[in-house]
């Protein structure tokens, strides 16, 4: 059975390699300027590159192509998050070490954070896996779990930048 999985996964990647994947994150990234200066909620923008990669690439539509746009979102929000999440890091350790040596330290912020992003990544997997389950197998199982994590981790990173807007 295990064999099979792995011929279908290949079968399933052949008219992947085959098309040229045209992703950008272009849209997504003007959605969020005119989104934040607008002060409109910024997880509207997360699938818009998503969306206008399926529309420009040949054989977007397909189950393959839709799974391989979102994916390449997921992979730009996947990005974007650890590098935020690397910012509020060096802040927070630098917030912490100001009580180094004070009579009240408060919780340690970069602690919280570190254990915040260690939780949520198993909650994150667990919520798409759930989103797959839903498809019974089908392929439309792939794409719908790409989706929910790209979303996912869309709000997480938005989050976590709302940090940084704070701060500055």
């Amino acid at each position: 059975m295990r064999g099979f999985a792995v011929i279908f996964g290949l079968a399933l990647a052949a008219p992947a390699s085959a098309q040229e994947l045209v992703f950008s994150p272009d849209a997504t990234e003007a959605c969020l300027s005119a989104a934040g200066a607008a002060g409109g909620p910024l997880l509207q923008c997360a699938g818009m590159s998503a969306d206008a990669c399926i529309e420009d690439t040949e054989g977007g539509y397909s189950t393959v192509g839709m799974g391989a746009c979102t994916w390449a979102e997921y992979e730009y929000w996947d990005a974007r998050l650890n590098a935020v999440y690397g910012r509020l890091m060096a802040q927070h350790e630098a917030d912490d070490a100001e009580y180094d040596g004070t009579t009240y330290a408060p919780p340690s912020m970069a602690e919280a954070l570190r254990e915040m992003q260690r939780v949520w990544i198993p909650f994150r997997d667990a919520k798409c896996a759930h989103e797959r389950s839903q498809w019974g197998g089908g392929t439309g199982g792939g794409p719908a779990e790409a989706a929910c994590l790209l979303t996912t981790t869309a709000e997480q990173t938005l989050h976590l930048e709302s940090y940084l807007r704070g701060a500055e």
